[in-house]
């Protein structure tokens, strides 16, 4: 198969039409095709490889999916503190040195 062309009839999924409909391509990158225009409604979008969005009713299911999930992970532990010296209102005691 050739290396894709821009002006190329290829085939891609419309987000405005909602339907898979001829496309010709009006940019490319690394010699795919990256960007295309609708033949039916004119619309330029992103190249998607034939492949539609997903539903609503997918998105929503990802996301309950997703909410079980995180519901059943347990939290992490509580950092244990360490011992530290006691503080007074100004700072932390210090000891005092004998001069002698």
């Amino acid at each position: 198969m050739r290396e894709p062309r821009l002006g190329d009839i290829i085939d891609d999924f419309c987000v405005k039409c909602r339907r898979l409909t001829n496309h010709a391509i009006v940019s490319l990158m690394n010699g795919a095709a990256a960007k295309v225009r609708c033949r039916t409604c004119y619309s330029d979008h992103d190249f998607r490889n034939e492949i539609a969005p997903p539903t609503k009713k997918e998105l929503l299911k990802q996301k309950e999916l997703y909410a079980a999930v995180l519901a059943g992970v347990a939290p992490a532990d509580p950092v244990k503190e360490e011992l530290a010296e006691p503080e007074t209102a100004t700072g932390p005691v210090k000891k005092k040195k004998a001069k002698g």
